[in-house]
């Protein structure tokens, strides 16, 4: 049988997880047959090669399956981990629920073991952002308004799905969390994100003024950055973010 390769928008892509996901049950592609990347641009975005998956195709029997919502809850968290196979084992399990009803009430299937562990991670990496991240005041010339700034070094990928807790702690501050996963600033009810960023020093609460607006610069307002520093993803740009739309 053709393996199937599935293209994810980025590592948080979960819309693009269940279209390609359901389009591929649809297909009757079983979980050894597809290849999942999330490494790829917007652009190629639920393209699927190798085989031609048709995302209006229905589910064996012409329903739609009847997931369990611990299920679903458990892909809101697994999808952030940063394990690269983790697309394929949701997959493994969307598909042996679909045929295996009774799975989710295993306690002892080692899919659905290590998927829970998976999650567990992600709770703990986003509860020690939550704690362990603390702002330094710094000025900002552009605007004249100090700027609440911090560095953190997450597991996962966990940027996006923690940042609303920081705006609503920073509701009356201009802020910006910086991190090698992605980096997010937020005023008011607004958040932007970008690239995430890798400091030629390391950055602490001691360190000098100037190196942390160069490395806020550098992700935000590459414009004015007065020198290249080095970035994970330098040809990504900030882009903007309401919580309200957030999946």
């Amino acid at each position: 049988m053709a393996q199937h390769s599935v293209t994810l928008a980025s590592q948080t892509d979960l819309p693009g997880f269940r279209r390609e996901a359901r389009a591929l049950l649809a297909a009757l592609v079983p979980p050894e047959d597809a290849h999942w990347d999330a490494r790829a641009t917007l652009e190629l975005h639920g393209q699927l090669r190798g085989g031609q998956v048709g995302a209006d195709r229905r589910l064996p029997g012409g329903v739609n399956p009847v997931l369990p919502r611990s299920f679903l809850s458990l892909c809101n968290l697994v999808i952030l981990h940063h394990d690269p196979a983790r697309f394929e084992l949701l997959y493994r399990l969307l598909w042996r629920l679909v045929h295996e009803p009774g799975l989710h009430r295993d306690p002892h299937d080692e899919d659905r073991l290590h998927a829970l562990h998976m999650a567990r991670a992600v709770r703990r990496d986003m509860q020690e952002m939550k704690s362990r991240v603390r702002f330094r005041t710094i000025g900002h010339p552009a605007d004249g308004e100090p700027l609440q700034i911090a560095w953190f070094a997450p597991e996962h990928y966990i940027v996006e799905a923690v940042a609303p807790f920081f705006m609503r702690r920073m509701a009356q501050a201009q802020w910006a969390v910086l991190t090698p996963q992605g980096c997010v600033r937020g005023r008011g009810e607004s958040l932007e994100f970008g690239p995430g960023l890798s400091c030629e020093r390391r950055l602490d609460r001691d360190a000098a003024e100037a190196l942390w607006l160069r490395c806020y610069h550098q992700v935000f307002d590459a414009d004015r950055a007065p020198g290249p520093l080095r970035s994970d993803r330098d040809s990504e740009p900030a882009r903007s973010f309401r919580p309200d739309s957030a999946p």
